[in-house]
């Protein structure tokens, strides 16, 4: 959902050819972000190495940069378009939630993107931020820290799906207690946010807004996503919904339920397997067993 381009295209291109083992991925490549906003990496960066970055670098200023950026998206191979809608936690800028993009630029970026048969992400913290987004047409919200009633309803009637990575908000609440962990300018956004992102997905389950499965983990440590699953249930989601929420939901969402997401036949065998009932307790997801993707076993008991 936003990365050095060549690693994870070289990285998913080699799975899909079979070449090494794998999940499926699905990626945006690099972010687009406004100047100086949450994705513009030259943030931080000595002034006299900063420069301009462009739409080629995925900095948008106006809609002609906004087409030609996710135009370059489609040249590098990506599947899917990512925004930065709002500032962020760990970009090295004093605001985590303020809007950073026009309504108009995101709704270009939307229009364009369904040319080449892209969806877009927007990450966003900020209530302003996410409803420019929304409105302009946008698949998901990323975070979604400070979602408001207004938004809760746009989201019903825009059909957005929420994807409210606990984890990370988890995370980065607790680290921005350690002094050093995280820069001076990011330790106070770290502090507040993350502790206010379980309770908004709350709220949003309780208002009926569609739910997808994310961690955003990479903030987190990876392999510890399916403690996300915990997050969701403490959130008040029945373990069945939470899980239907990274498999059947977010099958639809990317646009593969005929192939994947559910144990159908005809369908790919994507599997995995815990020891003891996960309904009973979510946690049992914390220790997968058994995997198979496509009906090849990669971890079964015996390894």
């Amino acid at each position: 959902m936003g990365g050095e381009t060549t690693a994870i295209l070289a990285v998913r291109n080699a799975i899909n050819r079979g070449e090494m083992p794998g999940p499926r991925i699905f990626a945006a490549t690099a972010s687009l972000a406004t100047t100086g906003g949450h994705g513009d990496r030259t943030n931080g960066m000595r002034p006299d190495l900063q420069g301009d970055p462009g739409p080629k670098q995925g900095i948008v200023n106006g809609i002609e940069d906004a087409r030609k950026a996710v135009r370059q998206r489609y040249k590098e191979g990506a599947d899917l378009i990512k925004i930065t809608a709002t500032g962020g936690v760990l970009s090295l800028a004093k605001s985590g939630q303020n809007p950073q993009f026009t309504e108009e630029e995101i709704r270009t970026i939307v229009d364009t993107a369904k040319d080449y048969g892209f969806m877009v992400a927007a990450h966003a913290h900020g209530a302003e931020g996410m409803k420019r987004a929304i409105r302009a047409g946008v698949r998901t919200i990323e975070h979604g820290t400070y979602m408001d009633e207004e938004a809760f309803e746009l989201m019903k009637e825009h059909s957005t799906y929420f994807v409210p990575t606990i984890s990370a908000g988890n995370f980065v609440a607790e680290k921005a207690a350690v002094p050093g962990y995280f820069p001076e300018i990011i330790r106070p956004k770290a502090a507040a946010i993350g502790p206010v992102i379980q309770d908004t997905f709350a709220k949003a389950y309780r208002a009926g807004v569609p739910i997808a499965f994310g961690t955003d983990c990479g903030v987190c440590p990876h392999g510890s996503n399916a403690q996300e699953f915990l997050y969701m249930v403490e959130g008040g989601m029945a373990p069945m919904a939470a899980i239907q929420s990274a498999t059947t939901v977010t099958a639809k969402l990317l646009g593969i339920r005929e192939e994947t997401g559910s144990i159908t036949a005809g369908k790919a065998a994507d599997l995995i397997a815990v020891e003891g009932d996960p309904i009973a307790d979510v946690t049992r997801l914390q220790d997968v067993r058994f995997v198979m993707k496509g009906g090849t076993v990669h971890k079964s008991p015996a390894d």
